[in-house]
């Protein structure tokens, strides 16, 4: 049986798991967000492009 001190230190690195987990997903989150973005305005460039031609 873990005693108090174990207990605290245990739930203490699970909750610094869970937010490195929750900041490495925001992360991912963004990141695909700029490539959707970026995809959209290059999208909207090669539309341009292809009107004017």
């Amino acid at each position: 049986m873990l005693n108090r001190n174990e207990m605290i230190r245990h739930r203490r690195q699970m909750q610094r798991r869970i937010q490195d987990v929750v900041a490495e997903r925001r992360m991912a989150l963004l990141d695909d967000e700029a490539m959707a973005a970026a995809a959209d305005e290059t999208s909207e460039e090669k539309s341009k492009q292809d009107c004017a031609a």
